[in-house]
């Protein structure tokens, strides 16, 4: 081959490489609303206690039955099953089944479901709508690792709230209301006959001690059974032994690897926070014979705890605080971690010195820490010794670690057990769950799961961050683009305002009715996704800066991140559209208030004024703390931060979506914003979902028709569709 010729192929190369790219990219078909809704979430990730297996619940769209489903899977890792790629297996089968734990001893899983007893033999799903009052209330099961059927090892009339395991596996402890005898719950119908006495009715949790030899030969004598009639009508477990009650209710529980002691996390019977001394820590003495010990309040603090594990010294108890705080007054900083000593109630903050939110965390063998901490717009792993030890970042993906997972406490620590488990995602790479070798393995970990393949195989959209300022302050958020148009100029764009608000956007996977930002701009919309105020990964004084301009300061923000797209050149001003559900839906319906720009709008379970809010929903505390005061007391600020009263200069179509049993944000608030948008005659629409609550969690199609509708509503008043 002669030089002119070979210099005429390489010219050549790139136009082919760059071709062959292209041609593959376009040979990908676009996602599909079907598709998008068959996204599996990864909920929970466990080791056993020999570390060679890992129970994983998952959380799917059931179209059929209408219904999410919770199952647990197992995967036994490689190498101890002679399988080389390791044995991934449904557990269970019902579609109700969820937070297992594996007992000490490795023998038994014990779990949550929400099945019917007939169900448990054969796996299916009870979609008869006979006998209502006994769905959706959770009993205790147990499942072998081996094989064979779950069985429940609970009964009666209450629910399962928590559940914990003994140190020797040779019990379970598990929480419910008080459970009354039958004569007590034929006499409340004779005398109040539906009658709701609002608090009156509340009553606190008793913590029951099941012998799981006991419990696991009844069952065999049961046979077919399960749990025989009239043990079932005494409202109570057969041998089970209750050893403390408390007046609240029990959100978490677990038993310290020496056995003598049981933590709890409390909360409000009714689960509304109104006073946050509903929540604190409290132990429990598992050594005190055979009366009933007294339950001995661990922490004083203005803080909701949650997420318990009991560090490897046996004394220490890790807990993860979302909302309040420890050190001072309530208020709401960015997520955090923390352990308090059990003998003296002493309470460390650990990674208090990194500078983002604490998002998920494991309490390691050899006594470290790891987190999945939030800084900007990543999420990675950090790991830390002791609460004053330096903080190390562990090399990983880029990306999002959601879920993870170690050895349990009571394991030794050794450099062939420092395997650990995560969950991981980024903006075209779908959750998945990954294995390493230990936490300095993380870029070498393999997958295990294969739950959200479909997504690699479809054209995604791109994204890449976005920064601007606005009041002086830096901003940042994300810029999500239609499908081969990444960093275009001039294009339509839909701000999709996240909830929370302490949450943010970044680079990580999430496909359901609440994030389907890949569904828009899949339909040719520039999705912008503002971390405003009040959002985390950027500190705790940017967290807290939303106070005491609830609303309008992070609608500021939005606005400038608008302006500044539209500066640059990279949104058409002409083509602008906004929506948010849950706190984004607040700040949605505050928007089309105060500007005209935008051409289409889509709110959901979204505010619009602040008392009747304050007295409906079920975060009291929370909502005094965010508005300065009580409605009597701050009465100004819960008006002038309220969108009904500036209503009349809305021009912008539109709509609408709420649960029917919201409470987080309670209906009353769509039927307002509704009246008012059809007095004011300006193009709107709502669509109520029945037996939702705030998570839209009950039935899928709720969330599908939720998302189709938006999408039709931006398609016909935002200008920008499917054919764009």
């Amino acid at each position: 081959m002669g030089r002119s010729r070979l210099l005429y192929v390489i010219l050549l190369f790139p136009f082919f490489f760059s071709s062959s790219q292209f041609l593959r990219a376009q040979a990908k078909p676009k996602l599909t609303l079907d598709e998008f809704f068959n996204w599996v979430e990864i909920k929970d990730i466990e080791f056993s206690a020999d570390g060679n297996s890992l129970l994983i619940t998952t959380d799917r769209a059931d179209w059929e039955q209408q219904i999410y489903r919770d199952e647990i899977w197992m995967y036994r890792i490689a190498g101890d099953t002679g399988s080389a790629a390791g044995d991934l297996i449904p557990l269970t089968q019902s579609g109700r089944d969820k937070d297992p734990q594996w007992s000490p001893d490795g023998k038994w899983i014990a779990f949550l479901s929400e099945r019917k007893p007939a169900d448990a033999k054969s796996g299916s799903s009870d979609d008869d709508d006979s006998d209502k009052d006994d769905k959706d209330k959770a009993q205790l099961y147990l499942i072998s690792p081996n094989g064979g059927e779950a069985f429940a090892v609970s009964a009666g009339s209450e629910e399962v709230h928590s559940f914990a395991w003994a140190a020797d596996s040779k019990a379970i402890y598990f929480a419910t209301r008080e459970p009354w005898s039958k004569q007590q719950t034929d006499d409340h119908k004779k005398d109040w006959k539906d009658v709701v006495r609002y608090r009156g009715d509340e009553r606190g949790d008793v913590i029951f001690r099941l012998p799981v030899e006991d419990a696991v030969a009844r069952h065999a004598a049961a046979g077919s059974r399960e749990i025989p009639d009239a043990e079932k009508d005494s409202n109570a477990t057969p041998g089970a032994v209750a050893i403390a009650r408390t007046a609240l209710r029990i959100e978490q529980m677990r038993v310290a690897p020496d056995g003598n002691r049981l933590v709890f996390a409390s909360n409000s019977v009714s689960q509304r926070q109104e006073k946050i001394e509903d929540n604190e820590l409290y132990l429990v003495s598992l050594t005190s014979g055979g009366a009933e010990p007294a339950s001995t309040r661990l922490t004083h603090n203005e803080a909701v705890e949650l997420n318990l594990s009991w560090a490897r010294d046996g004394r220490h108890i890790f807990f993860m605080v979302n909302e309040g705080s420890v050190e001072k007054k309530y208020e709401d900083p960015q997520p955090r971690l923390y352990w308090v000593d059990a003998d003296t109630g002493a309470t460390e903050r650990w990674f208090g010195k990194l500078d983002g939110e604490v998002v998920k965390y494991a309490a390691m063998p050899d006594g470290s820490a790891l987190c999945a901490c939030r800084l900007g717009t990543e999420v990675q792993v950090y790991s830390q010794a002791n609460p004053a030890a330096t903080i190390v970042k562990r090399e990983g993906w880029p990306g999002t670690y959601s879920e993870l997972a170690a050895l349990p406490t009571m394991q030794k620590s050794s450099s062939e057990r420092q395997r650990v488990a995560f969950v991981h995602s980024a903006i075209e790479r779908p959750n998945e769950v990954y294995l390493a070798d230990g936490p300095d393995k993380l870029a070498l970990a393999r997958p295990i799961t294969s739950f959200n393949k479909l997504f690699t195989e479809r054209d995604l959209p791109k994204a890449k961050p976005y920064r601007w300022t606005s009041d002086g302050i830096p901003m940042e958020g994300m810029l999500m683009y239609p499908p081969g148009k990444f960093e275009a100029k001039n294009l339509p764009v839909f701000v999709l305002i996240h909830g929370g608000p302490a949450d943010a956007d970044g680079n990580h996977f999430e496909a359901d009715w609440y994030v389907w930002d890949r569904l828009a701009a899949t339909q040719g919309w520039l999705v912008f996704e503002p971390n405003y105020r009040g959002s985390t990964g950027y500190g705790d004084k940017f967290a807290l800066s939303i106070i005491p301009a609830l609303i309008s300061s992070p609608a500021r923000d939005i606005l400038a991140g608008v302006d500044a797209l539209v500066k640059n050149g990279i949104a058409d001003p002409s083509h602008l559209a906004v929506g948010g559900y849950s706190y984004g839906g607040y700040l949605t319906n505050w928007l089309i208030t105060q500007t005209t720009r935008f051409r289409a709008a889509v709110t959901g379970a979204g505010g619009v004024e602040n008392v009747a809010d304050w007295g409906n929903d079920d975060s009291t505390v929370d909502d005094t703390w965010f508005m300065s005061g009580t409605p009597w007391t701050a009465h100004k600020l819960y008006d002038s931060e309220s969108a009904i009263f500036y209503i009349d200069k809305v021009r912008t179509p539109t709509h609408m979506v709420a649960g029917a049993e919201d409470v987080r944000v309670p209906t009353l608030e769509s039927y307002l914003l509704d009246r008012a948008l059809h007095y004011l005659n300006v193009p709107s629409n709502l669509l109520l979902f029945p037996g939702e609550g705030h998570e839209l969690d009950k039935n899928p199609w709720h969330g599908k028709i939720k998302v189709r509708e938006e999408l039709k509503w931006l398609e016909k008043y935002g200008g920008v569709g499917s054919t764009q």
